[in-house]
């Protein structure tokens, strides 16, 4: 039985090598490009709070609001321009908007003071609005239907590889100096924009691209909120899931620092052992998840989502860090490749873009409303975030998987 188990296990966990080598070139290098943004997120997120706090002076209260400039630039951009993949392509976008991002972070690097920085997180936020979504669009617009999940579960196991890889080159870079760490994420960001432009073709279908009356329609994506209340009904629970889940990677370095379990290389191992777990687990969690409803796989992922925080509410010490990481990394593997898999299916063929845009504003929420509120909550009660975000997590996997249900159902 033990024997059977891991053939079975291995298996699993070799198919994501199996669909990546089968996969179009392009959704490749859509996969490509979501290895290199977590490499560079994984580079530089669990060092920016100690970077400002240490090095720039910045009272804990306010690092998540200057960190939340950078999703600021996402909100501020993605109603304007979330869409334009399906207006002009996804190539240029996404040629664009990786060197953008790449040259934001090496402008990080070199500019000081607290208004710079700011400035400079926004506009990084711009050009990263349509990033992530339109590498997303080009996987969906090449890979069969039917096998979407594995897809979406194979360029999770990219990411979780980026972000293993990230933290470990991080933790390498503040040895030296915490600065650096911008340097290295700007480097790696450009390095995934030379692959865009020496390896992707055009992969918008003809017979999608939208007619003259279509072409601000299609700039607006947030009216694909508007125009289809199925989508807006996912985002809602998504979005305070994703939030709650942002406090645990955002307050963790200064929880673990200041209760002297980890130092700034050793919360980069953890980060890194976070995403090893998701190139190992990824795919035998998406195969073993297969015959599950998926109202039942998002509420299993809430109740670990919830356990994560219950550990980190009981101690700082090492074992319920190394847990709370642990329940979170699995909880995202368990909902991330199906919610993005019913993404993809509501949208429209002509959309396909602006619905992955639409939907990147949950991540935009995540990234600036996340940091600020639980640096704020970990400023007034260092248990405060770890009891709220529990909480939130059962409630918001319930709604979702109400949404899931109804989906299924559909």
């Amino acid at each position: 039985m033990v024997g059977l188990f891991k053939v079975r296990f291995f298996k699993s966990f070799a198919s994501a090598v199996t669909t990546f080598g089968r996969a179009p070139g392009a959704a490749k290098v859509g996969m490509i490009v979501f290895f290199a943004a977590a490499v560079a997120d994984g580079i530089l997120m669990p060092f920016f709070a100690l970077w400002a706090h240490q090095v720039a002076g910045i009272p804990i209260e306010f690092i998540g609001l200057l960190l939340g400039c950078y999703a600021g630039g996402e909100l501020l951009a993605t109603p304007f321009v979330g869409g334009i993949a399906d207006r002009i392509g996804r190539r240029p976008v996404l040629l664009i908007s990786s060197c953008g991002v790449g040259c934001g972070f090496l402008l990080l690097y070199s500019v000081q003071g607290v208004a710079a920085v700011a400035t400079s997180l926004i506009l990084i936020g711009v050009f990263e609005s349509v990033l992530h979504p339109t590498a997303s669009t080009v996987i969906a617009d090449v890979v069969p239907a039917d096998t979407r999940r594995q897809h979406f579960a194979a360029r999770n196991v990219l990411s979780n590889a980026g972000s293993m890889m990230g933290p470990a080159l991080g933790a390498l870079l503040a040895l030296h100096s915490l600065s650096l760490v911008f340097l290295g994420a700007g480097v790696t960001l450009l390095i995934a924009a030379l692959v865009v432009a020496t390896c992707l073709a055009e992969t918008r279908p003809p017979d999608a691209a939208p007619g003259a009356d279509d072409d601000e329609e299609s700039l607006l994506a947030l009216t694909a909120v508007f125009r289809d209340p199925r989508l807006a009904g996912l985002i809602a629970p998504v979005a305070l899931i994703e939030i709650a889940a942002s406090w645990i990677v955002a307050i963790t370095p200064l929880y673990a620092a200041a209760g002297g379990a980890l130092t700034a290389s050793g919360i980069g191992l953890l980060f890194t052992y976070a995403g090893a777990l998701g190139v190992v687990l990824q795919m035998p969690i998406t195969h073993a998840s297969e015959r599950m409803t998926g109202s039942r796989i998002v509420l299993w992922s809430g109740a670990m989502q919830a356990a994560a925080f219950a550990c980190l509410f009981l101690s700082p010490a090492l074992p319920s860090l190394i847990a709370a990481i642990t329940l979170l990394a699995v909880a995202q593997m368990l909902s991330a490749p199906l919610v993005q898999t019913i993404v993809t299916e509501l949208a429209p063929r002509t959309a396909q873009a602006t619905y992955q845009a639409a939907f990147g504003v949950v991540h935009d929420l995540k990234d600036a409303a996340g940091p600020a509120i639980g640096t704020w909550l970990f400023a007034l009660a260092a248990a405060l975030p770890w009891g709220i975000g529990a909480l939130i997590s059962i409630a918001a996997s319930l709604g979702l998987a109400a949404v899931a249900r109804r989906h299924e159902e559909a």
